[in-house]
């Protein structure tokens, strides 16, 4: 069984505890060996997403999907048992109840989710609001506006004298 302690990062940096809270949570995670139910996570390009999860046997009734801050929730749980009289010779098919989470990146948005033939499928998509994108800053020639008159003209003065 292997552990990790992640003091080291918190002893060195700051802001980034959630990534190593996140790391481990993942141990913790694969250690427990929940698999149930199964499901893949696929990526189209760096802003769209899909979890598809099979959860055979749940109608849209019985599921939950929340996204509560960067914490998608996926619950599934059946109502009520089917029929008590029922005498079963080979149960496979798992219908227990479930709680999967996904920790989700800043700015990621539930575009939709869909149920068909017992497949649970939740397109994500990461929207950056404009203020966090990238902006290109032009350089402009010669003294900048914001300086005090004064100012400017010696370095005009100075910029004349170097040419």
């Amino acid at each position: 069984m292997m552990t990790y302690d992640f003091a080291p990062l918190f002893r060195s940096s700051v802001g980034f505890d959630r990534v190593a809270h996140l790391l481990e949570n993942a141990t913790k995670i694969e250690q427990n060996g929940n698999a149930y139910p199964p499901y893949d996570i696929q990526s189209f390009d760096d802003n769209n997403y899909r979890i598809t999860m099979a959860v055979a046997g749940f109608s849209e009734q019985d599921l939950d999907i929340e996204l509560k801050e960067n914490t998608l929730t996926i619950a599934g749980k059946h109502g009520t048992a089917d029929d008590d009289d029922t005498v079963y010779l080979h149960r496979g098919i798992a219908g227990r109840d479930f709680i999967r989470k996904f920790e989700l990146a800043d700015h990621m948005k539930v575009k939709d989710a869909h149920l068909e033939n017992g497949v649970l499928t939740v397109d994500l998509y990461r929207e950056i609001p404009e203020e966090k994108k990238p902006k290109h800053i032009e350089i402009n020639v010669g003294a900048p506006e914001s300086l005090p008159k004064k100012a400017r003209k010696l370095l005009e003065n100075v910029t004349k004298k170097s040419a």
